[in-house]
């Protein structure tokens, strides 16, 4: 928790906001633009794709290359995601026995608990711990990205093709992200340097991903999405923002988590779901307004909540 004078605690708060907002202003900028239909509105959904596909896995292999991966505090870290995003899949199966919901209403009520929107979490590392914060964020991402992308599936999908083991491995083998983390992982395992220019290359592209992506999600925010369900909608927001990180916090504690690896842990756990679980909800036939709901009322609020989490658990 924050601890201190009030003088270092107003300018931790200072410090905190000068780190973050450029970031919210970045999302703010891509939702105007959007809105203004500029460049066109063709431009935004080949943007996504263009950071998704190319720009994005770029970034995750650059970082992964050099990344301690047998650091004890970085298996901890992985442990300690999976643990994390496991006891709330676990927490929130338990309470549907409770409160029934179908696949298509539970699917993204999950999502907006367990998912994380990765530019913004990479973002907000990179301004407050550097290369070494987005080394050990692309390890949380390397172990959490596919087991949320799992859960996801399984949470909206109860009977059907989605379900077979099969659809579910074909599913992930497409997912970049995953592709990227494995090649790095592999890479750093191995010790193997990337020839002829390769990861110079890697990193002109991975510049280019977290300003992109940022604005990719203004761009995606959807507000009259949220005039149905307000109630679902600020108890999804509650249990992601705030309930999340202090489940991080604790296990992270449990882990023996300390500085750089418990500032990533928490931060992911903080930030608002995934603009991406929009698009696997319709895919899947969930309920996308809810879905799209939950995206633009997280994003929305994450303006004051992670600042505050941040400070409360006494980052920076």
């Amino acid at each position: 928790m924050a601890t201190g004078t009030p003088a270092d605690q107003s300018g931790a708060v200072i410090l905190l906001f000068i780190t973050i907002w450029p970031l919210f202003a970045l999302i703010c900028l891509g939702f105007c633009l959007a809105r203004a239909d500029f460049p066109s509105s063709g431009f935004w959904p080949a943007a996504e794709r263009m950071n998704y596909f190319v720009l994005f896995p770029a970034l995750l292999v650059s970082s992964l290359v050099d990344a301690p991966v047998r650091d004890p505090a970085i298996l901890r870290l992985g442990g300690a995601a999976v643990v994390t995003i496991g006891l709330a899949a676990t927490l929130l199966a338990a309470a549907r026995r409770f409160h029934p919901a179908p696949a298509a209403r539970f699917g993204p009520g999950l999502q907006g608990v367990v998912r994380f929107n990765t530019y913004l979490g990479l973002a907000i590392t990179a301004s407050m711990a550097g290369p070494s914060g987005l080394e050990r964020a692309a390890v949380f991402l390397a172990v959490s990205v596919p087991l949320v992308n799992v859960l996801s599936i399984l949470a909206l999908a109860e009977t059907g093709a989605a379900r077979r083991p099969r659809v579910l491995i074909r599913t992930m083998a497409r997912n970049p992200l995953i592709l990227a983390c494995l090649a790095g992982i592999t890479l750093a395992l191995t010790g193997a340097s990337l020839p002829f220019g390769i990861e110079r290359f890697l990193d002109l592209l991975a510049r280019g991903s977290l300003p992109l992506g940022l604005l990719c999600v203004g761009a995606a925010l959807r507000p009259a999405a949220m005039r149905q369900d307000i109630g679902a909608l600020a108890g999804n927001a509650v249990l992601r923002l705030l309930a999340m990180p202090m489940l991080a916090a604790a296990v992270g504690f449990a882990f023996g988590l300390s500085g750089t690896e418990a500032l990533v842990l928490v931060i992911f756990s903080a930030i608002p779901t995934a603009p991406t679980a929009y698009i696997l909800t319709q895919q899947l036939k969930g309920d996308g307004t809810f879905m799209a709901g939950i995206v633009t009322g997280q994003t929305l609020a994450a303006i004051g909540t992670i600042p505050l989490v941040l400070y409360l658990f006494g980052f920076p």
